[in-house]
């Protein structure tokens, strides 16, 4: 079974890190990878941003619509999702771990595996590991962000 294991760290607080997982509205903002929420092909939304186990977050990527459901989060420190629908991949899973670290900020580790549909499956080894990089450096990146403007 493939699967990746991508980390990175931000200089904001797991509180922050968390904020923006947990709101599948927020993604397509911190996210180069996403263009947008479908809301429409989404179910269980909290309109607070703070999705829920069973939440279904679907997003677009070019042309491409794929959507994963939360299956388990626990406050500040890990979101499992796997996928509902997705033309590449089948049976994926992946888990988002944040850490708090001793010097301030959070390290995240972001894991998956999954099974390739026939077709374009084969290529997800050799792309999905960069792109999950970029989504985690993102996020780092991005709440890096809104914490240094919360605190000024």
């Amino acid at each position: 079974m493939p699967s990746y294991h991508v980390r990175t760290t931000s200089s904001a607080s797991p509180d922050t890190v968390w904020r923006l997982l947990v709101d599948g509205r927020s993604w397509p903002s911190w996210s180069s990878g996403l263009d947008e929420l479908v809301e429409p092909r989404s179910s269980g939304l909290d309109p607070n941003g703070r999705d829920g186990v069973g939440s279904v977050r679907a997003f677009r990527t070019g042309r491409t619509v794929a959507a994963e459901r939360l299956v388990e989060l626990v406050e500040n420190r890990k979101m499992t999702y796997e996928d509902v629908f997705n033309p590449a991949l089948r049976d994926y899973r992946a888990e988002i771990r944040l850490e708090p670290n001793t010097n301030g900020g959070t390290a995240i580790s972001w894991q998956g595996s999954w099974h390739a549909r026939p077709g374009v499956g084969w290529l997800m080894p050799f792309i999905l590991p960069g792109i999950m990089q970029r989504m985690a450096d993102d996020l780092a990146t991005y709440a890096a962000r809104i914490d240094d403007e919360h605190s000024r």
